[in-house]
């Protein structure tokens, strides 16, 4: 029996952010600057007991040798690899121009390497990358240190490394198994070649190993997705992130290399997302909300039974929702009750750093407004739930006057059986866990306010 009807999943088939932040980056303006990071970073300093709040770092490295046609990333290809050496010092100019903001020494307790392709750089300038890391920032016992990993681009002995360096979770980029698929994607990489790459993972003792898959790519069929669906399931990682495909040549480039007519037909892509639902949750795997999903034993699982999930702009995670630092082309930072973003081009984000300037070109001041209904929705997306009094308390309002219109919204969706609303606050069921990006669309000003939401890619 699937998890939940097909009929609930075209309902809500509509365009709609992922909610990796509140306001979400379409929203970030270019009169925020360095200048307003240096503030924000200042208020941190000064703030009490600022050398005990954890920080989260992402490190963008944003260099492929090959182009996936999907890809919606900021990335650079390119097969001279002696250009990973030069950005390598770009980002230890980066790191020094907030060092001297906020001192050395900082905790980090999550650390990303994302991109791109970050097993495009070799092993010894990965070495190099966590050496200047730990010298300027503390990474603290038992933290999260992650990396993005290419199975093209690795073996079992990288693997290891990547292990000494202090990696304990790798994430796979799979996307499908259908060679036909992966043709039509210019990504081929054999069931094969990634099934022993999983093997020489356990082996070497990640704490946790992710698979990335995308539904709605082109040649795929509800028929060669299941066949995909069931060599994820026998490979069995600890964690599945399932994306839908957003089809949007217009703003990314390299998807006008896939022939529209190629594309599955909306029932199909569906079809698809209501296969997978099936399917891991019968092998075994929980549904942890928007596209992820894990094996009971894993932290994310843990988290989400106990009611400690938080989102940041990785997706979901275990640690506790604290200052990010983002470091490298066109990444994303949160310091405080602000939001920042890189230069998008290699060039712009070198010539900020040769001024001594940190690199950044946009970003947000949040008001009490954006905070309080980032408080809402986070807690809509993460604990399924939302207490009026605790954001009543924090924000010095009246949740039911304040939110007068969401929460008249929302009965429509407490009618289709998705939330339950009492005099206490906002559950969202079982079954409203399938659609909670909806639920939490309710609360988004921006959204409601905007009716052309076609730069969302749709939210199944």
């Amino acid at each position: 029996m699937n998890p939940v009807s097909p009929e609930l999943l075209r309902r809500f088939d509509i365009p709609g952010p992922r909610y990796t932040s509140y306001p979400t980056a379409d929203r970030f303006v270019e009169a925020f600057g360095d200048a307003d990071l240096a503030q924000a970073l200042a208020q941190r300093r000064a703030g009490p007991a600022a050398l005990a709040l954890p920080l989260s770092l992402y490190v963008h490295i944003p260099f492929c040798e090959s182009l996936c046609y999907y890809c919606a990333c900021n990335k650079i290809i390119t097969k001279k690899h002696e250009r990973g050496t030069a950005y390598l010092r770009s980002l230890a100019r980066e790191v020094d121009l907030y060092t001297q903001q906020i001192g050395q020494g900082q905790p980090v307790t999550q650390l990303h390497l994302g991109g791109g392709s970050p097993t495009f750089l070799s092993d010894e300038e990965l070495s190099e990358l966590m050496a200047m890391l730990r010298r300027n920032f503390n990474l603290v016992p038992g933290g999260e240190h992650s990396i993005e990993i290419d199975p093209r681009t690795v073996d079992a002995k990288r693997l290891d490394h990547l292990a000494q360096l202090g990696f304990n979770r790798i994430s796979y980029g799979v996307q499908d198994f259908e060679p036909d698929v992966q043709q039509a994607v210019h990504r081929v990489q054999p069931f094969e070649q990634v099934a022993e790459l999983m093997e020489a993972a356990r082996a070497t003792g990640f704490d946790s190993i992710n698979v990335d898959l995308i539904y709605g790519l082109p040649r795929q069929t509800p028929q060669t997705f299941a066949r995909t669906l069931q060599k994820v399931a026998q490979i069995r990682p600890d964690r599945i992130a399932l994306y839908g495909y957003a089809h949007l040549p217009d703003r990314f480039k390299p998807q006008r290399r896939i022939h529209s007519a190629d594309l599955p037909v909306g029932g199909d892509k569906l079809a698809m997302l209501s296969q997978a639902l099936k399917v891991f949750q019968d092998v075994g795997y929980t549904y942890i909300g928007m596209d992820h999903f894990a094996l009971p034993h894993d932290a994310l699982s843990v988290a989400k039974r106990q009611g400690r999930l938080h989102r940041n702009f990785q997706g979901y995670s275990t640690q506790p929702d604290c200052d990010l630092i983002g470091l490298g082309v066109s990444a994303i930072g949160r310091i405080g009750a602000t939001y920042s973003q890189n230069a998008k081009t290699l060039e712009e984000y070198s010539d900020h750093l040769d001024q001594g300037r940190l690199p950044v070109v946009r970003g947000l001041a949040m008001s009490r407004d954006d905070l309080a209904r980032r408080a809402v929705i986070m807690g809509l997306m993460c604990q399924g739930q939302v207490v009026f009094e605790s954001i009543e308390l924090a924000w010095l309002l009246d949740f039911r006057e304040y939110f007068e219109a969401e929460l008249e919204a929302l009965r429509e969706h407490e009618g289709m059986g998705l939330v339950t609303v009492d005099e206490s606050g906002i559950q969202v069921t079982a079954k409203g866990w399938y659609v909670v990006r909806a639920i939490a669309m309710v609360f988004d000003r921006y959204v409601q306010a905007d009716r052309n939401r076609a730069r969302f890619s749709r939210i199944i």
